[in-house]
């Protein structure tokens, strides 16, 4: 029998600590976590061909990894990749999928028959997320968003603010806190954080409350199926992105090869 509770089985590629299970799967063990009685909040990371890059050079994003509780791999370069080095991931799980998926297994979640799964909604434009909340309410009626919060500009450097912050999530006691900050600053966020928040589950999930407010486009379906999500993403932003995308694409493959040739860890 699926324990939804116990620790998620692992695999290691590119020193990652990854998770290789089934979108059902991370949103049982999800809604698991989220239905038990408080101790600590655990959080998830999605990890695409950026977050892999990243992690080579930059010692605090490997930190929060390593403390993460669900590392979800996201992007078909990665699950590929994964089974052409016979670590057997078998398949995407993008936060932007997980996060409605989880709000839809909550109707028959039986913790959350009975009462709404708490949601609280962290980053995005002012106004985004409160879109987010009406839109969420509407469509999912077991969820009940129980708070909102655009943090300013800047906001992750300053004491007054994370505290501002925590103080406000803390009161509205979500079972599930969904970050959209972008990556890295996410995950480092909620790594800094997660020791004083009282939230059972934090999601690390970039975009998805932009695209469940409408406020951004998500690809088309057959762009996600091939795993091209990038190219639309890249049109939308040609000059943030350009760059960032021919790094990757020149980096990716030498992680592959030297993770063919055992040089990781």
């Amino acid at each position: 029998m699926f324990d939804a509770t116990a620790a998620p089985r692992t695999t290691r590629m590119f020193g990652i600590t990854l998770h290789p299970v089934t979108m059902q799967e991370a949103v049982r063990h999800i809604l698991g976590w989220a239905a038990e009685p408080f101790t600590q909040t655990r959080y998830v990371v999605t990890p695409n061909v950026d977050h892999c890059v990243l992690f080579q050079r930059d010692e605090t994003l490997r930190r929060a990894y390593a403390e993460a509780s669900l590392v979800l791999a996201d992007g078909l370069p990665v699950v590929l990749a994964g089974k052409l080095l016979g670590r057997r991931i078998p398949q995407r799980v993008a936060g932007s999928d997980v996060t409605p998926a989880i709000f839809t297994a909550a109707a028959n979640h039986h913790r959350f028959e009975t009462r709404p799964l708490r949601v609280f909604l962290l980053g995005a434009a002012p106004g985004v997320a409160g879109r987010a909340a009406k839109i969420i309410h509407a469509r999912w009626k077991n969820v009940e968003v129980v708070g909102t919060l655009s943090p300013p500009l800047g906001f992750e450097t300053l004491d007054t603010e994370n505290t501002k912050i925590i103080h406000r999530v803390n009161e509205a006691t979500p079972d599930v806190l969904v970050i959209g900050l972008g990556a890295p600053k996410q995950e480092l966020w909620i790594h800094a954080h997660y020791r004083t928040l009282t939230a059972k589950v934090a999601l690390c999930v970039g975009a998805t409350i932009d695209f469940i407010a409408g406020h951004k486009r998500r690809a088309p379906a057959w762009m996600q199926h091939f795993g091209l999500e990038w190219l639309h993403r890249l049109s939308g932003d040609p000059g943030r992105l350009a760059k960032r995308y021919a790094q990757d694409a020149a980096v990716f493959p030498q992680l592959v090869w030297k993770e063919a040739r055992g040089k990781f860890d």
